[in-house]
């Protein structure tokens, strides 16, 4: 009985127990139920929130479909949270709403390219749980959040490629143990490297690359010992490469190309990075010798350390690189000009993978070895050229069948030219310029089918073009001036090469007549013939070449009449027929030219009227002298004027009036007489005086006035380039120069012109720098009359003036238009220019008078800084302030270009030159000089592009850059555009020291350079 009593109490008190556990278990599951559903909620809401920010996209997220099944979201099994937002390229635009903070469970964020603006939000500091972050290639902008370095999960992350600025917060290397990769690339960070970073012990990637980053590479980043990839190319680093680095072994990938970083590279380089990949050292200050234990890094397949000032012997062994596809070295002072500079050339015969070899612009000397001919079948580059090399092509070169481009130009080789080119048949450009190749040009050169380019100008080549060479149809330029060729040139020849867009043959023998079948080449755009034997008379049919801009055919035998088709070359911009035979009136149609801007018809037998309109408008656009026949025309040329019994008189021998002119032209030519006898006696007692300062500090040659004359046809017409506020530009050709000259002649009559000469040649003996326009010499003399000559000699810019392009009004214009690439140049060269001036001379020089038509464009769109005749040097001392402060009521610039306070008495300062300079930025964007009648009531060029900034820039861009981003489709383009507008609107504020600063507006310019080419590593 009491057994069962108790068995009965037992089951009584284990049914309670069960009662008990089922209540707990019942409201914990109540509970947890509750709080899902709670949390669950928050993320929905979170979701939602973050789409009213968004602009595009995302048609899904409704109510339809649970939240978890939106597009890009997805949710953990157990909680239904969100642990992952993911929407890639698809086209978003809006801002990141800080809702995204209560996403607690979120672990990865991935917005990667897409159009999203604004800032970041800190609130993704609060999700702690968030491991991958990637805003890559957006438009975000501002500071990078310091409370990311909260987010101690972190092992992603990503924010390169958008518009962040200041600095990178230190706080990221605390307590990110994990991180892995940190990528900021691509942005507008200032600032040093922090050196917290070497305490992210698990980075393998770091990723710093185009920002604006200054100061020394820290020591602390040699604590990462797993890193793999360090790039910090593009930023303004300078110091050397701390000793630190090389304890990284396991790095595979080293970018630290543009900076300014200096010293040599370490000799255990090669040892120090075994595992090594890459090595991108390109345009920085290093020098010193290549280390020799490079060859030991055996993957390496990329070596670049152009455009330093590396020196002595390439390594010879780098034939252990057997994995090595590319090797630049080209612009450093590598060699000694000598015998054996090109032993390694051996080696890279085991380097079976090398597609491109870039050696050029070195000093790279001796004979070039045939083993050049054995190199890798898979070279497609091979460029060895602007060095001292000497002997022959290898006969073999026809054995590197993969090769499309090959540059031996600007050196020493003789001999002939291989027959085995013609091997070559993937060959699009062959470059052997400015050499001392002889022989006859081979037939089978005829065989490169893909040949776009070919330059053979300034050789010994004779005989005649072959006709096989019509094979090469898709040619676009071919160069074979200045070399001893002949005979007549075959009609179906020229007939073959439809796609020609620039043929030059000048200085050369050709005979006969000149092919009528050039008109098959539509597309041509500069044709030079001249200083040939070509015979016969010009074809009507020039008149279809419809896209001709440039005809020379001077310094022939041509004859007959000038081809009235001519005048259906609309877009023709510069004509010389001068040095012919031709005969018969000048062709009325020439006036009708709207862009002829240059046309020579001098020394021919040309009868009749000379035109008064068009380019016969302006006497420094055309030159006819040589011609006894012609009449009429402007006044300024001094012609007699037409009547119609002219002709008679002519016929019957001399007329009273005749005879008249003779007797006045005896009395003239004795009175010269006379003249010149008195001035060569005072040229004894006056010698042409260079001044002294600049004779001591340049070693320049001495001209003459009378050489000056000759030098440009007695400042012709023709010659005349341009005229300034103190004179007038002439183009010439002196003995002592292989190429031609600018002629600066001052006008003396005008009171500032003696200072203008003193204050450039002071200037110009001071100065060197690639983006300036170098000095040749300079004359002060007394001409032919007596009177006071002064000149100065300049380097010759054949692409003209920066006006010219942008104003197709101004006498220099040019058909072909700018596009954004090559402004974005200029605008760097200038830039570079007004670097060295401000910050890198002994004496800081200010130019006062920056626009347009002072920056010149070399042959290679180069951009030079000129005219320093109102230039000042910034001794920086008390007299030299005063003394400006004096002068200041006389106003140094021009109109428009010219910063507020230089015309209310401010002294001459740097910021003066930058003002000048964004300016010139906002005419390149909007084609629109700042003295265009559109800037009055209160709008300028600078406010008109600030107020456009950055949603509405496409409304104030140029025709010619909104085409041009049409056609392309390119959103990347216009994100530069709107960054590029930035840096005008930046350096021309109304007061000076709120300026952006020239170093950084160089840093900024190359920033977006790389932007717009899609660079990275």
């Amino acid at each position: 009985m009491e057994k069962s009593s108790l068995k009965i109490d037992c089951i009584v008190h284990f049914s309670f127990l069960l009662c008990i556990v089922a209540v707990i278990t019942l409201v914990s599951t109540s509970f947890k139920l509750g709080m899902a559903a709670m949390g669950n909620e928050t993320d929905r809401l979170a979701l939602l929130a973050f789409k009213d920010q968004l602009v595009g996209g995302l048609l899904s997220w409704n109510a339809s479909l649970h939240f978890c099944e939106w597009q890009g979201v997805r949710c953990g099994r157990r909680h239904q949270r969100v642990i992952s937002l993911s929407l890639p390229a698809m086209n978003l635009g809006g801002s990141i709403s800080p809702s995204v903070g209560n996403l607690s469970f979120l672990r990865e964020a991935n917005l990667f390219n897409n159009s999203l603006k604004g800032n970041i939000p800190s609130e993704f500091g609060q999700l702690r749980r968030l491991r991958s972050l990637n805003l890559n290639r957006n438009n975000l902008y501002g500071n990078i959040p310091m409370e990311l370095g909260n987010c101690s999960s972190f092992v992603f992350l990503n924010l390169s490629y958008n518009s962040l600025s200041g600095e990178l917060p230190s706080g990221l290397g605390d307590d990110m143990k994990n991180l892995i990769t940190l990528s900021v690339a691509g942005n507008d960070l200032v600032g040093g490297i922090p050196s917290s970073l070497g305490n992210l012990s698990s980075l393998e990637n770091l990723r710093l690359e185009h920002n604006h980053f200054e100061g020394v590479v820290p020591d602390s980043l040699g604590r990462l010992p797993n890193l793999k990839i360090f790039s910090i190319q593009e930023n303004n680093l300078s110091g050397i490469i701390p000793s630190s680095i090389y304890n990284l072994s396991s790095l595979t990938h080293v970018s630290m190309g543009r900076n300014n970083l200096s010293g040599g590279l370490a000799p255990q380089l090669g040892f120090a990075f075994p595992n090594l990949v890459t090595l991108y050292l390109t345009e920085n200050q290093f020098n010193g010798r290549i280390p020799r234990s490079v060859s030991n890094v055996s993957g390496l397949n990329q070596l670049d350390i152009s455009s330093n000032g590396f020196s002595g012997l390439v390594p010879d062994d780098l034939g252990k690189l057997r994995n090595l596809l590319l090797f630049d070295v080209h612009d450093n002072d590598l060699g000694l000009g000598t015998e054996g500079d090109l032993d390694f050339l051996s080696s890279l015969r085991n380097c079976s993978r090398l597609q491109y070899l870039y050696i050029h612009a070195n000093r790279l000397g001796g004979m070039l070895p045939d083993t050049a001919a054995n190199l890798s079948a898979q070279l497609e580059d091979l460029y060895m050229g602007g060095n001292p090399i000497s002997g022959s092509i290898p006969q073999g070169i026809g054995n590197l069948y993969g090769l499309t481009n090959v540059y031996f130009g600007e050196s020493l080789l003789t001999g002939k030219l291989p027959v085995s080119i013609g091997q070559l048949q993937n060959l699009g450009q062959l470059d052997i310029s400015l050499n001392h190749l002889s022989g006859e040009i081979p037939s089978s050169i005829g065989n490169l089918s893909r040949l776009l380019y070919l330059y053979l100008n300034g050789n010994d080549f004779r005989g005649t073009i072959p006709s096989t060479l019509r094979g090469c149809k898709d040619m676009e330029e071919m160069d074979l001036s200045l070399n001893k060729l002949g005979g007549t040139i075959p009609d179906q020849l020229v007939a073959a090469f439809q796609s020609l867009i620039t043929l030059n043959l000048s200085h050369n023998s050709f005979n006969g007549t000149f092919p009528s079948d050039i008109r098959n080449s539509k597309n041509l755009v500069e044709l030079y013939v001249d200083n040939n034997n070509f015979s016969g008379e010009i074809s009507e049919q020039f008149g279809e070449i419809s896209e001709l801009k440039i005809l020379h055919m001077q310094g022939n035998y041509f004859q007959g009449s000038i081809p009235r088709s001519l005048g259906s070359l609309r877009g023709l911009e510069i004509l010389d027929l001068s040095g012919n035979n031709l005969s018969g009136p000048i062709p009325l149609e020439l006036q009708k030219l709207p862009f002829l801007v240059s046309l020579n018809l001098s020394f021919n037998q040309l009868e009749g009227e000379v035109p008064e309109e068009g380019v016969f408008k302006n006497i420094s656009g055309f030159a006819i002298i040589g011609n006894k026949d012609l009449c009429g025309g402007i006044p300024e040329i001094e012609l007699p004027k037409c009547f119609g019994k002219k002709a008679t008189e002519k016929r019957n021998g001399f007329s009273k009036k005749s005879i008249v002119v003779i007797i006045i032209s005896l009395s003239l030519a004795l009175i010269s007489v006379a003249f010149i006898v008195i001035l060569c006696w005072r040229k004894q007692s006056q010698k042409e005086m260079i001044p002294l300062s600049l004779r001591q500090q340049v070693s320049l040659f001495q001209v003459s006035y009378k050489e000056l004359v000759e030098a440009t046809n007695g400042f012709s017409a023709l010659n005349f380039l341009g005229k300034g506020s103190f004179g007038s530009v002439y183009k010439g050709f002196l003995n002592q120069q292989e190429n031609p000259v600018a002629v600066k002649v001052l006008n003396l009559e005008n009171l500032g012109a003696v200072k203008s000469f003193i204050a450039e040649c002071e200037v110009l003996r001071n100065i060197r720098h690639r983006n300036l326009v170098k000095l040749i010499t300079c004359c002060s003399s007394i001409n032919f009359q007596g009177n006071d000559f002064k000149a100065i000699v300049l380097e010759f810019m054949a692409n003209g003036s920066l006006e010219s392009w942008l104003h197709h009004d101004h006498g220099e214009g040019h058909s072909r238009q700018l596009d954004f690439a090559e402004m974005l140049n200029i605008a760097i060269d200038m830039a570079n220019a007004i670097d060295y001036l401000h910050r890198h001379c002994r004496t800081p020089i200010v130019h006062r008078d920056l626009k347009p038509s002072n920056v010149l464009l070399d042959d290679d769109m180069v951009a030079h800084v000129s005219d320093f005749g109102m230039a000042k040097l910034l001794f920086c001392t008390a007299g030299d302030l005063d003394n400006e402060q004096t002068t200041s009521l006389v106003i140094k610039g021009t109109i428009g270009y010219l910063a507020p306070e230089c015309g209310m008495g401010d002294p001459t300062s740097p910021e003066g030159d930058i003002y000048s300079y964004g300016i010139i930025i906002l005419e390149m964007i909007t084609g629109k000089r700042p003295t265009d009648d559109m800037f009055k009531d209160g709008i300028s060029l600078h406010s008109l592009c600030k107020m456009a900034l950055p949603e509405q820039v496409e409304e104030i861009l140029d025709s010619r850059l909104l085409g041009e981003i049409n056609e392309r489709g390119d959103q990347n383009m216009l994100d530069c555009l709107v960054w590029f507008t930035n840096v005008g609107v930046a350096c021309s504020v109304e007061v000076p020291d709120k300026r952006m600063k020239i170093e950084d507006v160089v840093a900024e310019l190359v920033a977006i350079k790389a932007r717009l080419h899609g660079i990275h590593v």
